[in-house]
């Protein structure tokens, strides 16, 4: 629970609450207990035996169920270490055999070129801007499409 509230949320997206109580961590457990490896992946993201992050794939619902869309958090303190470009390498293999997934997505903020360097790192590609498509602390904003096909 204190890592959601102690996250730099600069780039995360207003799904996430805050503050963040116990009801919300209950309300997120149960929904990973019941969903993970049938709509999604949902991980920690642990260095050096510590908690730094978590991050998910989740197939995205609609009628073509071959795609997911990835998202991460790392503690700022973490941040430039690789440790984000490794989690991201390993879920998405992870979710390409698991899921059956054809393709990833990953939406940033244009701001957020750390996380473009992630993604690209990770063969990403970058397949356009969403333009308006996001709302975050109550401005509309454009987001950065970027995807990855199963090789």
């Amino acid at each position: 629970m204190s890592l959601c509230n102690v996250v730099d949320r600069t780039f995360l997206s207003d799904r996430l609450p805050y503050p963040y109580t116990e009801e919300d961590a209950d309300w997120w457990l149960g929904m990973v207990t019941a969903n993970d490896g049938n709509e999604g992946l949902w991980r920690a993201v642990v260095a050096n035996g510590q908690i730094v992050g978590s991050i998910s794939v989740e197939i995205i619902a609609d009628e073509n169920r071959t795609v997911g869309s990835v998202g991460y958090m790392i503690l700022t303190p973490f941040w430039s270490q690789g440790i984000g470009t490794e989690a991201v390498r390993q879920i998405c293999e992870i979710a390409f055999r698991e899921l059956a997934l054809e393709c990833i997505i990953g939406e940033i903020f244009p701001e957020n070129l750390a996380s473009a360097r992630v993604l690209e790192k990770n063969g990403f590609r970058l397949k356009g801007t969403s333009e308006g498509s996001v709302v975050k602390g109550g401005r509309v904003i454009d987001i950065k499409v970027y995807e990855k096909r199963v090789t």
